[in-house]
């Protein structure tokens, strides 16, 4: 199987969920050169309080959000699941079309959403970051896990490091000065989320990207919990 190199991989549930939370880092790696990908796990069909929207008609909009705020940031390629939005479950269903990105991919990086969130937390969100977690570590790295993806080409690979966005347990801080205006225009694009209120929605992320960056040099920043991952 060819491979398809990519240096990060963004492994979110819902779209939006990326540009909400790492879409200014995402940006800056972007313009280092960094090649990015997507991998949206649910469709995202129950964000909505719009009653005359039928679920599939929603799925079909945001899948179309989505790659409209990844082209934005500079995103080379977004790969979508196809769960059902708030139906995500700790499978080995899952957690193997995981496996099966990350060992395609070979990514250094992968970001996604820290499980370990307390309290008030979307239930997708909490099973998301915990399946990716553990589908970096061990999964992807043993080859007698899912053995039959050796059988398509699908090697181990050791990812070296995760960030966590939407932490309780923050240690690391990147700067989004120059970025967060991209980060704006991405979020712009998910009208079915935020519609008119981005002026709102704007003042909000910029009040949390300044307390983001206390205590650093940088005006705006997204924080995160960082690991790196043991051979």
């Amino acid at each position: 199987m060819a491979k398809l190199k990519a240096d990060v991989l963004v492994i979110m549930p819902h779209p939006d969920d990326a540009e909400f939370g790492c879409a200014g880092t995402v940006a800056r790696w972007a313009r280092e050169g960094k090649h990015i990908v997507y991998v949206l796990l649910t469709d995202g069909d129950k964000g909505t309080s719009d009653r005359s929207l039928p679920s599939a008609e929603l799925a079909v909009l945001r899948r179309k959000e989505q790659e409209a705020a990844a082209a934005v940031l500079g995103v080379r390629e977004v790969v979508f699941l196809g769960y059902p939005d708030q139906g995500l479950e700790d499978t080995l269903e899952l957690r193997k079309d995981v496996v099966y990105q990350i060992r395609l991919f070979q990514p250094d990086t992968v970001v996604t959403l820290d499980p370990y969130r307390r309290y008030i937390w979307h239930r997708d969100h909490r099973i998301a970051g915990q399946v990716v977690l553990d589908a970096v570590f061990p999964y992807a790295r043993d080859h007698l896990a899912y053995p039959d993806l050796l059988e398509e080409g699908l090697e181990p690979w050791k990812v070296r490091e995760m960030y966590f966005t939407a932490s309780d347990d923050v240690n690391c801080r990147i700067d989004i000065t120059d970025t967060f205006g991209l980060k704006m225009q991405a979020l712009a694009c998910h009208g079915s989320q935020v519609g008119g209120r981005v002026p709102e929605v704007e003042k909000s992320l910029r009040r949390r990207a300044e307390d983001a960056a206390g205590g650093t040099p940088f005006k705006l920043a997204e924080c995160f919990h960082h690991i790196e991952i043991p051979g």
